[in-house]
């Protein structure tokens, strides 16, 4: 495989005459979780999107070496089928039923909901739906993960648990992660590398490196470092020069 896993080389994209991303440029290596924060409207689901293939570029090159899945902010389960059922679609690729009934069985253990194998969505709180609708992201041979504000319509407690969830889900099921996200806090406490978009036509601002083990707890310092940095460059922050060390690299 190429030591790049999804590549964006020189990318430009436009939306009825209104210019989104210019000569954009993002490498992504395999077992990396990368988070993309930046301005409302700056194009971070754009490029997420033409991650996935679901959008072709304008210009520029697209190189992805894995199979992806998407990981929406609704979560996108069937309701008139069962917590079983759900998972089961991320498994069709498997021939044996009875490989697929135990891979199945896994993952609901995997999201603690064993015991909830029949429930429908609507039986189900937003966290476990979530739950559920990672579970069947990571079924099978899946290499990537590319998720749109997963968890912003869940409650603040429960957005909290979800990360915590996810961590310990890639502990188990390592992929390669690519996560757009407003929250700067979700950023920091996941993320190996956040990248900071700037208003549209969107480039990369800067880069914040993070080398801490997941999960991770929001009042470690490197943590809390990173959220402030991330708040000043993004204007919401006046500058702090106590936190201002060299895990960032400059556009």
């Amino acid at each position: 495989m190429n030591d790049k896993l999804l590549c964006l080389d020189d990318i430009s994209h436009s939306f009825g005459g209104v210019e989104v991303i210019r000569r954009f440029s993002l490498d992504i290596e395999p077992g990396e979780f990368v988070a993309i924060v930046g301005p409302s409207g700056c194009g971070k689901t754009t490029i997420l999107n033409i991650l996935s293939g679901f959008v072709r570029p304008a210009s520029g090159r697209v190189g992805c070496e894995g199979r992806a899945r998407m990981v929406y902010q609704h979560d996108g389960l069937f309701p008139w089928l069962t917590v079983a059922e759900n998972i089961a679609l991320g498994l069709r690729h498997i021939g044996d039923p009875a490989e697929r009934d135990r891979q199945a069985a896994d993952l609901l253990e995997l999201i603690r909901l064993r015991g909830f194998e029949g429930h429908y969505p609507h039986q189900l709180s937003g966290g476990m739906r979530q739950r559920v609708e990672l579970a069947r992201a990571l079924a099978g041979d899946t290499d990537i993960l590319l998720m749109d504000e997963p968890f912003s319509a869940l409650d603040y407690l429960t957005r909290l648990r979800m990360r915590r969830e996810l961590a310990l889900m890639l502990e188990e099921r390592p992929r390669t992660v690519v996560l757009v996200t407003h929250d700067i806090e979700e950023a920091a406490q996941l993320a190996d590398r956040v990248i900071v978009l700037s208003d549209r036509p969107a480039r990369i601002r800067c880069e914040l490196r993070l080398d801490l083990a997941r999960p991770r707890d929001l009042t470690h310092p490197e943590v809390v470092d990173g959220i402030h940095r991330l708040l000043f460059e993004l204007g919401l922050e006046e500058d702090r020069s106590d936190v201002r060390g060299d895990v960032f690299v400059d556009a």
